[in-house]
């Protein structure tokens, strides 16, 4: 009997198993739910480890172009269609003063940067990067010191970058060869400075009457800027308060408040780390709350946004490593996960820096002078070549799976975007599971749809496929299906990212 009832469970187990998932997923171009800010694909350049110096910056490469960036990094940039890049820092900025990374390179000093223990040449300053920016066809956002800096450090800065001749800053600009202002737009006023492992941490009180006046003081000296608050990235029991905190007392004068967030699959548990974004779902959810609450209470006429100004697959790579993670095919379907919950949230996230660009927990790396691609840049590259337009609600039904302190997540995470302009549709869909394709309907609801669909698609055969110097695992493949205009049914393939592409008639 008891050989019966073994088999008996046996057999369901099997049958569980080889059972194929159904899912469906019902679009209508009509449920907007907000436009899509292209500084949703920015990313991070710090002077950390061989970000900088050997990263995008290193003269004696033979990639390197008249002022000492590699072009390969300048293109592959391009190629990921980054639109903002953060810069200096990070945890380096609470320690920099710009002044050194100006004028003639020999007469600069070295310093130690307390942040990550290297020494800083500063031959990488203000207009270097601006240089850099420019070739690289992104829009510049600089980060001030609000942990060992001045008030004045932080309103000279913007003086520097961007008044026109006549003024000593703008004047000393113009000596070191930069005539016409930088026009910089984008400003944030300091860097986590609610951690304790930061210098000059500060509670948010002290944070915010610091902030509110360097913010005055940079707003006078221009006031087209837009300012980014530093919020919370300690996500222990007071973040909430620290974010309510610093919105109420900057309010009148931030456009944004800034989140961080990495993720780490540290107890290799496939499951649990797929469900890790549900976390920046629900930290986006109560920011934008806050906002609106203290937007309700005083009255604020004027938007406040948020700028998720850091954010990753981090958890290997420390110390002595100098954060040169190594990404595999799992890594990728989280940075696509990140990439739709911002999507999801258009209305509210208007700006989005992956941390950092290359070489230090990058999507491009440099091995012996050539540069490769990691296998997150690919879903970054597909995201924002064709993620623009407008944000659309989808309804998606599928099975859940409940791991750790994560209750019913769902197997598939999507996203969905329409481009009036061009009349065209993105589904964007990680399937989760780790072993299993999913049969999806997928029905629209309004309009019309073509009659093929484009399909690019990012997977590879194990989940722990890496790509090296010498082979690219993983990668965009592309393809053509046929489809009918009211719905069609598509398999998403276990642990893969899927963008569909349809023209609507």
């Amino acid at each position: 009997m008891k050989k019966v009832i073994f088999l008996v469970a046996l057999l369901a187990v099997v049958s569980a198993q080889s059972q194929t998932l159904k899912a469906r997923i019902k679009i209508d171009t009509e449920r907007k739910n907000g436009s899509i800010d292209s500084l949703l694909y920015g990313n991070f350049t710090e002077h950390l480890g061989r970000c900088i110096y050997g990263g995008i910056y290193d003269p004696k490469s033979s990639m390197a172009n008249m002022d000492g960036f590699r072009k390969d990094v300048i293109d592959a940039t391009k190629k990921m269609g980054v639109s903002i890049v953060r810069w200096p820092g990070g945890n380096f900025v609470s320690g920099y003063h710009w002044m050194d990374g100006i004028g003639a390179k020999e007469q600069r000093p070295k310093r130690k940067d307390l942040a990550w223990g290297d020494i800083e040449t500063n031959q990488v300053g203000t207009d270097e990067f601006m240089q850099f920016a420019k070739a690289a066809n992104v829009a510049p956002y600089v980060c001030v010191n609000m942990g060992t800096g001045t008030l004045d450090e932080a309103r000279n800065w913007v003086e520097y970058c961007n008044a026109p001749t006549g003024l000593y800053y703008s004047d000393l600009r113009a000596k070191n060869g930069h005539p016409e202002p930088y026009n910089v737009k984008y400003w944030g006023l300091g860097n986590e400075v609610d951690g304790e492992w930061q210098m000059g941490h500060m509670n948010a009180e002290d944070y915010s009457k610091k902030a509110l006046e360097a913010a005055k003081l940079m707003k006078w000296s221009d006031n087209s800027i837009k300012l980014i608050a530093s919020g919370s990235s300690n996500y222990g029991s007071d973040w909430m308060n620290w974010n309510r905190t610093v919105l109420t007392s900057l309010r009148d004068q931030i456009d944004y408040i800034s989140l961080h967030h990495y993720s780490g699959n540290y107890d290799k548990d496939h499951y649990k780390f797929m469900a890790i974004t549900s976390r920046v779902d629900n930290i986006i959810d109560i920011t934008k709350g806050m906002i609106k609450e203290v937007k309700t209470r005083y009255r604020v006429q004027r938007p406040i946004y948020i700028a998720f100004d850091e954010y990753n697959v981090w958890y290997r790579a420390h110390g002595e490593q100098k954060l040169e993670e190594h990404y595999n095919m799992q890594d990728a379907l989280v940075v696509a996960m990140y990439l739709n919950c911002f999507i999801r949230h258009a209305d509210i996230v208007k700006m989005a820096n992956l941390a950092q660009l290359v070489n230090v927990i990058a999507p491009m790396m440099i091995t012996n002078d050539k540069l490769w691609m990691q296998t997150t840049y690919y879903p970054l590259q597909l995201f924002s070549e064709n993620c623009h337009g407008e944000s659309l609600q989808p309804f998606v039904e599928c099975d859940t799976y409940d791991a750790g302190d994560f209750k019913q997540v769902p197997y598939l995470d999507v996203s969905s975007v329409y481009n009036e302009k061009t009349k065209e549709l993105l589904i964007n869909v990680v399937n989760r599971h780790k072993d299993k394709a999913i049969e999806t309907n997928i029905a629209n609801q309004f309009g019309q749809l073509g009659t093929k669909a484009v399909v690019y698609e990012v997977n590879s055969s194990d989940i722990n496929d890496e790509n090296t110097v010498n082979e690219q695992k993983v990668k965009t493949t592309e393809k053509e299906i046929n489809i009918n205009g009211a719905g069609f049914v598509y398999n998403f393939p276990a642990h893969s990212f899927t963008m569909l592409k349809i023209k609507m008639k």
